[in-house]
């Protein structure tokens, strides 16, 4: 490569804004990086040719291209639709494959998700370096696959190198979650701001409540906050990112209740200004949440489509003080009022924001946020 060549980095993953937000946040560290050492940077991004992939990652500006690949599910499961998805992951890999051909990348990270499957594969084959990063506590099974393959894995926790093969553990490095910059200098005021300033029911005696449902939306969320509005309303100004999905059916006229199908840009302010935080459990916003020092009602995603990753999320931060947990048949009516009951006090709140920001604090490496840490390690890597 010559001197005045621009490093070419590729990013793979996608499918949720869980894989695709934590990569933005590197993608930007790693471009801050680069340019303190006075080198030309391009990133291209391979992401799910179907979904909202493209659309996050164009509307970012963090990176130079986006590329969509046909993207398999890998169930753990049996379903007729694993033999359909066999073709579009070979579709994937080959699609993979002939853009790394072409594009010539330094190093390929994966930031998860099983769109991100066929480029390390396709990376591993061109003798391409790849690194992998895990948000969640115990790893997905893309990872498991990616891990193969990587130079360097990256995991969110300590912990989650013990649930990785014996033969891929000594690659693997902990870095804490990766969490976009802006969260770091967030203002509450300009949330209150883009709240509230166009509406006379705020009422600022009450706390916020923010309902958070990932950028999909999380049906079951949505229909106890629907079902609790009266309830809720009379002790909260309650902020609601409630899905594209299901905004037709939310939308009620209730005096402080503040409805939104979906946060982006403004959504680190938004956070700032919340007082308490109802959400799922995916590693993405509940690192958000604690960069910012909020107190958090964890109702993780279980069932048949989850491997439990959000509830080992959720453990996590429950024993470290930081979230209280609604889970099973806890997940109704009486236990959220509950719950939310107790963090009408001052003094509650006060305590669990403390422990989730030391959470946060504690994933700083020589005062290093953990997606300068990751942004170093793939450059390093990339240069090696």
């Amino acid at each position: 490569m010559k001197k005045n060549d621009s490093l070419k980095f590729v990013f793979a993953g996608g499918g949720t804004g869980g894989h695709i937000y934590p990569g933005l946040a590197i993608a930007d560290e790693l471009r801050a990086l680069t340019l303190e050492k006075g080198q030309k940077i391009e990133i291209l991004w391979l992401g799910n040719s179907a979904g909202m992939d493209k659309k996050l990652v164009e509307e970012s500006g963090s990176v130079d291209f986006f590329r969509g690949i046909p993207s398999g599910k890998l169930r753990r499961y049996f379903s007729l639709k694993n033999f359909l998805d066999i073709f579009k992951i070979g579709a994937g890999f080959f699609c993979s494959f002939f853009t790394l051909l072409r594009f010539r990348p330094v190093a390929v990270f994966s930031k998860g998700g099983f769109v991100s499957v066929p480029p390390c594969l396709a990376a591993h084959f061109l003798k391409i370096p790849v690194l992998t990063h895990e948000c969640d506590f115990t790893p997905g099974l893309a990872t498991r696959i990616n891990s193969r393959f990587a130079k360097r894995i990256l995991v969110s926790y300590e912990e989650t190198k013990s649930f990785l093969s014996k033969n891929v553990r000594e690659k693997a490095i902990s870095t804490g979650n990766p969490v976009r910059p802006a969260f770091y200098s967030a203002d509450f005021q300009k949330g209150k701001s883009f709240l509230f300033s166009n509406r006379n029911d705020y009422s600022p005696t009450k706390p916020i409540l923010l309902v958070l449902g990932g950028s999909l939306g999380a049906h079951q969320i949505n229909e106890l906050v629907s079902n609790e509005l009266d309830w809720l309303v009379e002790r909260f100004n309650v902020v609601h990112q409630c899905g594209a999905r299901d905004e037709a059916q939310m939308k009620r006229d209730v005096a402080g209740y503040f409805l939104h199908p979906f946060i982006y840009k403004e959504m680190p302010d938004v956070i700032a200004s919340a007082d308490v935080v109802l959400s799922r459990a995916g590693a993405n916003s509940i690192w958000e949440c604690a960069v910012l020092g909020k107190p958090l009602v964890l109702l993780p995603l279980t069932g048949s489509g989850t491997r439990g990753d959000q509830v080992d999320n959720a453990r996590f931060f429950e024993k470290a003080g930081a979230a209280k947990i609604l889970l099973g048949e806890d997940v109704n009516s009486q236990k959220l009022r509950e719950v939310l009951l107790s963090l009408l006090d001052e003094k509650t709140r006060h305590e669990m924001a403390e422990k989730s920001l030391a959470l946060a604090n504690g994933a700083f490496t020589d005062g290093k946020r953990p997606a300068q840490k990751i942004a170093e390690i793939v450059l390093e890597t990339a240069l090696e």
